[in-house]
């Protein structure tokens, strides 16, 4: 299988799996409506949510550092979307709480194999990586029109259909996995060693991270409802900011990719954040038409260092990468999802452009952790472990 279709699988899968992480907080008004859910039972089955998905990734990664799962792409799959259709059907907080966490659990066995199969599937390629990326953004931003189109047309008892996209991502994986065991059975000889762990660098990298998170999450909790104040308009202008703010992140996945296959990553990731500190000043402070520009700017800049964190998390721990992968994918949702409910009580306390202020420091603080940081070498060979690697295998094979 040629290496162009097998990412494209890989990152149509990987929006498969991704609409199941936006699906949460789409069906929380319709919980409310049907179930007479409070906001903070609604909010907490968004946040049990975000937390077991992110806590777990780490551990689903250090698993598949010791044996490889090429098999949890599939199951992982269907496990994510088979919680989201069950959580409609039962009227029982519990039961529904049991539902999500299901869920979660499977989008948090995906990711750390499905990073390390994407990086092999691409040759170690940053364009390959961004456009897997890419997948998971857009079947993030699906979810909400994949919920209303659902739910809303015939109510919560509908919900099973929303298992459809997991049944076809597990299958779009099938093949991609095929090719890569055949391509392990037929390369001849060994592969370079990985090299050791710098972990002092993955601290810095995954401290950078999470000042990312805090501005992103902060940012799309709230933007929707600044984009009226900066603008005076009404809820379309809400609505146009957050179709910006997700057009501008898929453009920056893609260009992350694109300029670091030219450049070294660190130099991209450092430019990114240190221009994204002004666009996020211009979001917070300037007014008017503008406001959507910097906007754009914002989302941009974010993203182009989002793939670019994770390959360079796994070059940072090279004999760990499933535990590299996940906690810096998993820690792009959680500590940003945790700040958020401080945004808004500053908000609540002061006003929301006050409350938002502080967002600026944070992609200055990555800025600052990555001049600090260098490129890592790069893996002089890519080979994908056979099912079952024994703890000596996967770092070879990584």
């Amino acid at each position: 299988m040629r290496k162009n279709k097998s990412v494209i699988l890989l990152s149509v899968g990987h929006a498969c799996v991704d609409v199941y992480q936006g699906a949460v907080a789409s069906l929380v008004p319709f919980f409310v409506a049907e179930r007479a859910y409070t906001y903070a039972a609604a909010s907490g089955i968004v946040l049990a949510a975000s937390l077991l998905s992110s806590v777990a990734q780490p551990v689903f990664g250090a698993l598949t550092d010791r044996w490889a799962m090429p098999w949890l792409l599939p199951v992982s799959t269907v496990l994510s979307g088979v919680g989201i259709a069950l959580s409609g059907l039962s009227g029982s907080y519990p039961l529904t709480l049991v539902c999500v966490a299901v869920s979660g659990i499977g989008v948090a066995a995906y990711h750390p194999e499905s990073a390390r199969v994407a990086r092999l599937a691409g040759d170690g390629s940053h364009t390959a990586m961004s456009w897997f990326s890419l997948g998971g953004n857009i079947g993030f931003a699906a979810a909400p029109l994949l919920v209303g189109a659902v739910v809303a047309t015939g109510g919560l008892r509908l919900s099973p259909l929303l298992v459809l996209p997991a049944l076809v991502g597990s299958v779009l994986c099938l093949p991609v996995l095929h090719a890569l065991r055949k391509a392990s059975g037929a390369a001849s000889g060994g592969t370079v060693p990985a090299g050791a762990d710098d972990t002092a660098s993955f601290v810095k990298l995954s401290l950078a991270v999470v000042c990312r998170s805090i501005a992103f999450v902060g940012l799309s909790t709230f933007v929707s409802l600044y984009a009226q104040q900066r603008t005076g308009g009404g809820t379309a202008a809400g609505t146009a900011a957050l179709f910006v703010l997700y057009l501008g992140g898929a453009v920056g996945s893609v260009l992350g990719g694109r300029l670091a296959d030219r450049r070294d990553r660190v130099t991209v990731v450092r430019a990114s954040y240190l221009l994204t500190t002004a666009a996020v000043a211009g979001v917070v402070f300037v007014p008017g038409p503008a406001f959507y520009v910097f906007l754009a700017l914002t989302s941009a800049g974010l993203y182009v260092p989002f793939s670019l964190q994770v390959t360079l998390g796994q070059d940072y721990l090279p004999t760990r990468v499933g535990t590299a992968s996940g906690i810096t994918l998993g820690l792009t949702v959680s500590v940003g999802g945790a700040v958020s409910p401080v945004i808004g009580a500053v908000a609540d306390a002061t006003s929301l452009r006050t409350a938002l202020a502080p967002l600026i420091v944070m992609p200055a603080l990555s800025w600052l952790l990555f001049r600090t940081l260098p490129e890592p070498p790069a893996p002089k060979a890519l080979a994908a472990p056979a099912d079952g690697a024994s703890d000596a295998e996967p770092s070879a094979a990584r």
